[in-house]
Parts: C-alpha cells; structure tokens; sequence
C-alpha cells in the first residue's frame, strides 16, 4: 500500500503538510491541557486563588477553541485529500483497463476489474482519511502521553510498562488473523460481482431453460460466503475493543490504587495525580484510535495490492516507440504467412493466411463454426496481435502504427452488436463526433434503419438503454452498421454482421452499402452464402487455413470445402 499512495500522493503533499500540522498542533493541545489542570488543581483549588482558577480557565478555553477549529480543519482537507487520490486512482485504473488487449482482460476477468476500480479504491480512499487524523495522532500522543507521564512521576509511570506491552501485543495478533481474511473477502465480493453479472446478462436463457432455481442458490451460496467471512472479522475484532475497554478500566482502577498511596506518603500531589491518570488515558485512547485503524488497514493493504496488480500488468499491444506516419492511406489491406494462438494454446487458431483485401473491392471470409474467421479480422484493428507473420495497411505492418491512428482508418462492426446508453444521435456521433444530422439521417438511410427510427420518440434524440436492449436484434445490428458509416473509415470490418437480418433487408443494404463504401476496403465474414456470394473476393477457412481463394464462381468450381457449404444452404436449383 506504501508503493501505492507515494505513487499518487505526489501532488497534494501541500494539502498533507497542512493536515500533519493541524494534526500535530490537535495532539500538543491535548498533552497541554491536562498539565494545565493539574496547575489548577494545585495552585488554584488548594491554595484558594479564584484569580488563578480564572485565568488559567480561561487561557484553557483558547487552547480548547484552538483544538476545535483545527480539527474541523484537517478533517475537511484529509477528506479532500482522500478523495481526490481516490478520483485519480479510479481513473488510472480505467485508462490501464483500456489500454489492456483482450489478454490482459482475460488475465482479471471483467468483474474483478470492476471490484478493483471501486470497493477496493474505497478502501483505501477510507484509510487515506483515517490515517492522515488517527493514525498521526495516535503515535504523538502515545510517545508524548508517556514523556508527560514520566515528568508527572516516574514511579507510578511503572505501570505502563505491563499495561502498553499487553495492548500492542492482542492487537498484533488480531491483525495478522485478520489480513488472509481481508484478502479473502475481496475475492468473495469479486464472486459476488460476477455471479450478479452473469445472471443478469443471461437472464433470458436462465428463464428459457427453467434455471432460476439454480441461480438463486448460486447467489446464495456466494453471498453467504461473503457473509461468513465478515462474520467471522466481525467476531475477530468484537474481541479487540472490549478487551481494549477492560485494559483501560483495570488500569485506572490500578493508578488510582497506587496514586493514592503515593499522594497520602507525600510521594506526589493530588494535581499530579490527576493529570498522570489523564496521561494514560490519553495513551491508551491512541491505541484504541490505532487499533480502529487496525481494523481496516489490513482490507486496504489487500485491496491496495489487488489495484497495484492492474496497474503494474504491462500491456502486451503497445505503440511502437517511434510510429509510423500516415500519409495518404488507401486502406490496402495484406495478411503474409500470418499464424496467430491465443496464450497458453498449444495449437495455433490461424496458420499459414495470406491474402489481399483491396480498395474497392468487398472480400469476404466464410468457413465452419471454429475456423477462425472472427480471429482474424480482429488482427486488423490489434485486438490482438498476430504471433508471427505479418498484418499490413498500405504496406505498412499494423504493430507499426499507433493504435489510434490505426483505430481511425478501421471501422469494425461486431458479431455481437452493442450500443450505449443515450440516444440514437449519440450512438452514431460515436464514430464522428461532429457528425451533422443530415450525415447521420445519411447513415440511417443506407443501413436500412430510417423506417424504425422516425417512429421511435424523439427519433434521432430517441433514448437508447445500456446494450441497446429497448430495440431488437436487428435493429440493433442495423444502428451499429450506421455508426460504422458515420465514420467514413477506410475500412470497412463486419464480422457477421448481417446475421441477424431477414433475407430482404440484408440485400437492401448490402446494395446501398456497395455504392457508399466504393473506394473503401470492405471485409465481411459471413455464414450465410447469399451474404457473401456477390463479393469481389471469396476466402474460404477451415480449421485456421486457407483452404480457397476466389469468387463465387470459381470456388464452386475448385474448393469442395466451399461446395459443402453452399450445398448446405441452397438447392441446386438456387445455386444455377
């Protein structure tokens, strides 16, 4: 944790130095007072000086005030401080998480990400705040508490060396039970995370297969292991501040007891009496302030090392050092030899791919379920890179480019398509933020999306859920492909977008798509032949290779692979 708040304490250590000396000034003002009442028990009470009473009294009262208005002080800045480290790790941790490849996320898993960038940065921003006016405090005044003790009467301060050692020790023990759970817990809200997610992302195929049952005990079972296990530091610690109270009791019994055997043989005055008590109470109430801190230190140290482990996580799809410049960019696109495994596979997903994807020309890539087709136009954009051979863009290797220069020339519509929350304006405006509304009503037109949304309230300011789930699959499919052409990339990527549309509408955009994309690169992968027949160029997978290369008539000629599949689809009526 250390590692981490030097990391992003750098710029308010202005605002740290102020809460450390109202801090400091709050602790010397509570050692100050009780040898100021023991003056007022002693020369004022016993001898008798109401003057004395009142001007010591009253200069108490302005050290009290002073205590008050700094403390209001360093809570209000150690609170500012807090939060703002907390507002910076936040979004350090977001833009990692958007500079990670695919790899990366997988490494975490998106539920864990999330716990990171929220329960645990809220563990630390909680200690940040507790540390900067508890955990400075408590050692201030403990150390001086015992100096002020020790000037009161050294005798009696014996008692401090049975009291002190027993406190430190309980709470020492308690912490080390109590930082393996911490870390657990973390773990048990990462479950907790991701089962809630996978339920409500899945909530219609758990419904369609009658699973609610077995989801509600996964939850349960989740949710009482997180219960379990905050129990169980719940009773770890319900140990501690009792066990710290008794201390505190007996040991006042106990100074009491020897106080006044030593104030009736004369050893010391009945003022000093009083302020010696108030001494070790002081004391003891620091280590009490400390063991709060105990109480959470130990989750924040866990959560602290869980944010430390995505920050530190070195991206695998960086920019080069010195990327290369784009000139005038045609979108010509070459896969050489390309061979591509995802981490840990022993057998490569693509093997031996090499082609070329022209301007002005439509390639497609069509093969069985597993071939490999949505891998490899995910190499274009970087998702991932190849694991040898080369992916180049006018002739230049993609790991050559910066990736938002790259990103710019390429616009990708997914297999699954997703929208964002806002309107339908908003949405397309993503792929060009100064999109007027004729271009955007432009894009509509040509992906066949005009008709649906003109009778959507609001229609262009019409609201959009998060993932588009108040429009339906087609719909939905169809917004994506117009934010695509909103863009007005270079190159075009749809990855079986066209799946989820009817026969009709499929060929109506396809047709309008092919006068608006005409000198861009466009790459479509397809399962269904009538998607694809029509295309400039054919590549056909199976199993990660290249098994044809054609257009539609010479592959029914030449690729039996390709026969297969079209003889799958259509008659051989249809296909003459």
């Amino acid at each position: 944790m250390t590692k981490l708040l030097l990391r992003f304490s750098r710029p308010y250590r202005p605002l740290i130095a102020i809460v450390l000396v109202l801090v400091t000034v709050q602790a010397l003002s509570n050692l100050y007072l009780p040898n100021l009442n023991a003056d007022i028990i002693d020369n004022g009470v016993v001898k008798g000086d109401t003057g004395y009473i009142i001007r010591t009294g009253g200069f108490m009262l302005l050290v009290t005030l002073l205590l008050g208005i700094s403390a209001v002080v360093s809570v209000y800045f150690g609170s500012l401080t807090a939060m703002s480290i907390g507002r910076d790790l936040r979004s350090s941790v977001f833009r990692k998480v958007m500079d990670f490849s695919q790899k990366e996320t997988n490494v975490f898993g998106t539920p864990t990400l999330i716990t990171r960038n929220t329960n645990d940065v809220q563990q630390v921003q909680m200690v940040i705040v507790m540390a900067l006016n508890i955990m400075v405090m408590a050692p201030i005044m403990s150390v001086g508490g015992i100096i002020m003790a020790l000037r009161e009467d050294v005798p009696l301060s014996a008692t401090l060396l049975v009291i002190v050692p027993i406190v430190l020790g309980v709470i020492g023990v308690i912490a080390s039970i109590a930082i393996p759970l911490f870390r657990s817990m973390q773990k048990r809200t990462d479950r907790i995370n991701q089962v809630m997610r996978e339920t409500l992302s899945g909530i219609r195929v758990i419904r369609a297969f009658v699973r609610t049952d077995h989801e509600e005990k996964r939850f349960d079972d989740a949710n009482r292991e997180l219960t379990d296990t905050g129990l169980k530091i719940a009773r770890l610690f319900s140990i501690m501040i009792p066990f710290l109270f008794g201390v505190m009791n007996v040991s006042t019994v106990a100074i009491v007891w020897f106080g006044g055997l030593r104030v009736d043989s004369g050893g010391m005055q009945i003022g000093n009496l009083t302020a010696f008590l108030q001494y070790v109470m002081l004391i003891l109430f620091s280590v009490m302030m400390a063991a709060l801190i105990f109480v959470m230190v130990p989750r924040a140290a866990a959560s602290a090392e869980r944010i430390n482990a995505v920050l530190d996580l070195e991206g695998s799809i960086c920019d080069p050092e010195a990327p290369a410049e784009i000139v005038e960019s045609k979108g010509l696109v070459r896969f050489d030899n390309v061979e591509f495994r995802y981490p840990g596979a022993e057998d490569p997903v693509l093997s031996g791919i090499s082609f070329i994807a022209r301007p002005g020309q439509t390639t497609a890539i069509i093969g069985g379920t597993g071939s490999g087709k949505s891998t490899l136009v995910n190499l274009i954009p970087r998702f991932y890179d190849v694991t040898s051979g080369s992916v180049s863009v006018d002739g230049v290797d993609v790991r050559n480019y910066a990736q938002e220069d790259l990103w710019r020339l390429v616009g990708v519509v997914p297999q699954k398509a997703f929208l964002f929350s806002g309107t339908v304006a908003s949405n397309l405006r993503y792929g060009d933020e100064k999109a007027t509304d004729e271009e955007i009503w432009h894009a509509l037109e040509v992906a066949q999306s005009t008709d649906f949304v003109t009778e959507m309230a609001g229609q262009l300011e019409a609201d959009i859920d998060q993932g588009g789930t108040n429009v339906s699959g087609g719909q939905r499919q169809r917004l994506a492909i117009a934010r695509a052409i909103t863009k007005k990339p270079l190159i075009y990527v749809f990855d079986d977008s066209f799946s989820a549309l009817d026969f009709k509408t499929d060929q109506k955009l396809r047709a309008a798509l092919r006068d608006e994309t005409a000198n861009a690169t466009v790459i479509i992968v397809g399962q269904r032949v009538g998607t694809i027949m029509h295309a400039d160029q054919i590549v056909v997978l199976d199993n990660g290779r290249i098994v044809g290369v054609g257009t539609h008539k010479d592959l029914m000629e030449t690729c039996e692979t390709y026969q297969e599949i079209v003889y799958s689809q259509l008659t051989r009526e249809e296909v003459a």
